[in-house]
């Protein structure tokens, strides 16, 4: 009624320094800069779909490309150097690349078996070489079933594919589709220290 005097604002509703009401408390925290937490949380929820886009792409990768998998051929640091020449050991152990046109079997086109150098398992057959002009050996394709290995590598700053035996984890060197004059358009680019050579004929290492 006129003239009576304006109601108390409820006791039990929350004010803000200038008498007006609080803005809610969120639920799971107490937090006084509502603005910048409202961002915050925008942002964290625009990031989120692409973290779980990511983290899923990865773990399909991993799958198809079988890292997961243990080599069949595992030894310790020490016994590989007593195995391998330093030269191998530097490839096949620590990924590294041998000098372009300096292979043994860049320019090799011999008829018989290629066999992983570390573990002796056959990896590539003479009939899918060919000269690539790339300054490594080349194949097309190798042996059949898993006896290589390809999975991703981020090195670098680019994608590549790593090539590796399957049996022992080796690396071999990397594959590119990059050949289409080739029965696959495919390129093994392998360095001819992480290979055997085995002539056809002598037998091989399986």
């Amino acid at each position: 009624m006129r003239g009576e005097p304006p109601a108390e604002p409820a006791a039990d509703i929350p004010r803000n320094d200038l008498g007006g009401p609080a803005r809610p408390v969120h639920l799971f925290f107490a937090c006084r800069d509502w603005e910048r937490y409202d961002t915050s949380m925008k942002v964290f929820l625009m990031l989120l779909p692409v973290c779980l886009l990511l983290a899923a792409c990865t773990w399909l990768m991993v799958g198809a490309t079988g890292r997961a998998k243990t080599p069949e051929t595992v030894q310790a640091d020490d016994q590989w150097k007593k195995l391998l020449t330093p030269e191998q050991y530097r490839v096949l152990r620590e990924k590294g690349t041998e000098r372009a046109f300096t292979g043994e079997y860049d320019q090799f086109f011999q008829p018989g078996t290629y066999v992983c150098a570390a573990c002796g398992a056959e990896l590539f057959s003479s009939d899918t070489k060919f000269d690539s002009g790339c300054g490594w050996p080349a194949f097309y394709a190798a042996k059949a079933g898993d006896r290589v290995k390809l999975i991703k590598d981020y090195s670098l700053g680019m994608v590549r594919t790593e090539v590796e035996c399957a049996k022992c984890g080796g690396h071999l060197g990397h594959i590119f589709d990059d050949a289409p004059q080739t029965p696959t358009g495919e390129r093994y680019c392998i360095n001819s220290v992480s290979l055997k050579f085995i002539p056809a004929g002598t037998g091989g290492t399986k």
